[in-house]
């Protein structure tokens, strides 16, 4: 049987009816477009019409009466007055416009699809970390689920992930530092940068717990903290660090700040402080802001290795003994310092043999605070005269017993000169300013716990307390007053910190010799009787004291 040939129609005119519906689809969404306020307007008088036969049926038969009087009244009230009728068709037909809208919800995008893709992505990332060909039932594999990886998570909300606690084989090396390394820098980098990040490891349960942390407040100024005599505000830290918190002027509002407390004296196991930054990082703002407090207590010795003028502000204040910025200066006080220790540590051993009190001179705290010490270590090398820092070693042995502190900042390009005694006697250590884990691991004894920043504001860094934790730290902004560049408020903080100036004792004589006793000899034999004397004590001092080195 042959086949019929199917119609024209219908065997060529395909392309022309699909033509025809696209211009027939165009034609009704320009209508559409066009008559969308009728169609608005229809859709609202439906409405207010259903809703009107509602109310009717709603009403009660012995109350229709007087609900069809009461509409009669205002239809004669509206045909009655001036231009009603035109002012009701207007009412009616906005009525009609506002309940004709399209009252449809837009379709919300789905929050969790971005943030269960960040997810996935971590854990993809992951899987060649914690994962072993020959595991059976492996927690990570490509392709597989993260929910059981990582049962609690959060997100902040630009979307990035803020906390997230990660499972892991009980397999995976977590106790060594370099496994962990690669671990958190996966994180950083996988999580979002530009924040610093706290690892919680649990070795017990193999769990990973993942924090981003707030950054610290930056403009805290300089004030007087609420401290007991000994105890030194070194900046703020995280309030699950510490537990303790400062009541605080911060702007115009009062809060409560965790500090990091330095604690000096004769029961003090850091007795001394190391500061180590890079340029413009805050370490001449850390002693400013150490020596205003100190001065509350006791007095000064200030030796600026820097020449820039930082501790101007200081000289001549009630308590301050010396700011010295050249190297003949910076030897003779460093020299006094280390006498004073001695007589000191005399003082103290004979009270002690007469079984009395130490004298109060040898109660007040005397600190001595070096910026960039080095630089005098250069200048005395090429003048060939003794190192400066050879005399510290007497304040930094044997200045805890007798409330002498050693605070000292240098910078990163200049520490490998720093001597081996003040290294090993400064047992507080801050880092301020960009540095790498090395870097920190190498001044503080052990890395910190958060991912160190590239670029951070100045104060801010790291301390570490003896054998403590090492704390996030933010150095209250104690800036030079003399520095026009500050702002004002800063600048008047610190004025107000600062003692009152003292009239120099530039008139001062030495008293005549009394008639019953002679007079010394010259000036070169006095010099060498006062040595003999006083290396005589000290030796018998430091073995009645027994000051441990």
């Amino acid at each position: 049987m042959a086949r019929r040939p199917l119609p024209r129609i219908l065997s060529t005119g395909g392309a022309q009816l699909t033509r025809g519906r696209e211009l027939a689809r165009t034609a009704a969404d320009s209508a559409t477009d066009v008559l969308h306020p009728l169609i608005t307007i229809a859709r609202g008088l439906r409405r207010l019409a259903a809703a009107g036969r509602r109310r009717w049926a709603d009403t009660p038969k012995d109350r229709r009466g007087p609900l069809l009087f009461v509409v009669a009244s205002l239809f004669l009230v509206v045909a009655l007055v001036p231009y009603g009728p035109l002012l009701a068709a207007v009412v009616v037909t906005t009525a009609a416009a506002w309940q004709g809208r399209d009252r449809a919800p837009a379709e919300p995008a789905d929050p969790a699809e971005p943030r269960t893709v960040r997810l996935a992505s971590l854990y993809e990332a992951l899987v060649p970390y914690f994962s072993a060909a020959d595991d059976p039932d492996p927690l990570y594999a490509h392709g597989g689920g993260w929910e059981k990886a990582f049962p609690a998570y959060e997100f902040d909300d630009s979307g990035r992930v803020c906390h997230l606690l990660i499972r892991y084989p009980a397999y995976f090396t977590d106790g060594e530092p370099e496994a962990r390394a690669r671990i958190e820098h996966l994180l950083t980098a996988k999580a979002g940068r530009g924040r610093e990040y706290l690892f919680t490891w649990d070795e017990e349960s193999n769990e990973l717990t993942v924090t981003a942390l707030a950054p610290l407040p930056t403009g805290v100024p300089a004030q007087r903290f609420v401290t007991a005599p000994g105890e030194t505000v070194l900046g703020f830290t995280d309030p699950s660090e510490v537990q303790r918190t400062l009541p605080l002027t911060y702007g115009a509002e009062q809060r409560d700040v965790p500090p990091v407390v330095w604690r000096t004296g004769p029961r003090s196991t850091e007795p001394h402080l190391l500061v180590i930054g890079q340029p413009g990082s805050g370490t001449s703002t850390l002693l400013r802001s150490v020596a205003l407090q100190a001065l509350q207590h006791g007095d000064v010795v200030i030796v600026d290795g820097g020449g820039t003028g930082e501790y101007a502000c200081l000289v001549g204040r009630d308590g301050v003994l010396a700011v010295e910025c050249g190297p003949a200066g910076a030897a003779a006080s460093l020299e006094w310092a280390a006498t004073e220790t001695e007589r000191r540590l005399i003082a103290v051993n004979r009270a002690r043999q007469a079984g009395q009190a130490p004298p109060d001179d040898t109660r007040r705290p005397l600190w001595l605070l070096l910026d960039r010490p080095a630089s005098f270590t250069h200048l005395a090398a090429a003048d060939g005269r003794k190192d400066p820092q050879a005399l510290l070693q007497v304040p930094l042995r044997h200045g805890r017993a007798v409330n002498v502190t050693v605070v000292v900042a240098e910078q990163f390009d200049s520490a490998d000169v720093l001597g081996d005694a003040l290294r090993q006697h400064t047992r507080a250590r801050v880092v301020l300013g960009p540095a790498t884990p090395e870097q920190l691991k190498a001044v503080l004894g052990a890395p910190p716990h958060t991912t160190p920043l590239p670029a951070v504001p100045p104060g801010r860094g790291y301390a570490r307390l003896g054998t403590g934790p090492v704390h996030r730290l933010q150095v209250p902004a104690t800036p030079d007053p003399y520095d026009d560049s500050t702002s004002a408020a800063l600048r008047r903080a610190v004025e107000e910190l600062l003692p009152p100036k003292t009239t120099p004792a530039d008139g001062e004589t030495v008293p005549e010799p009394s008639a019953g006793r002679a007079a010394p000899g010259t000036k070169a034999e006095v010099e060498a009787e006062a040595v003999a004397e006083a290396e005589e004590a000290v030796a018998e001092a430091a073995k009645a004291v027994g000051e441990p080195s």
